[in-house]
């Protein structure tokens, strides 16, 4: 996911996409807890990916 994608979206799908990533970042890591991921590398795209919407929001306010 580019940061360039992201900063076109309006607001309210920002909002609605970092609640999905965040409901995924969530899956993902009980998933870990429960020995059940096997790439472990997805827990840190997930974040970076929060990080950039959060981002976004931040700089369309």
């Amino acid at each position: 996911m580019n940061y360039t994608n992201i900063k076109e979206k309006s607001l309210a799908e920002l909002n609605v996409l970092l609640k999905e990533k965040k409901v995924l970042l969530f899956e993902l890591t009980i998933k870990q807890k429960t020995m059940q991921l096997t790439n472990t590398s997805e827990l840190r795209v997930v974040k970076k990916d929060i990080a950039k919407i959060k981002t976004a929001i931040t700089a369309a306010s």
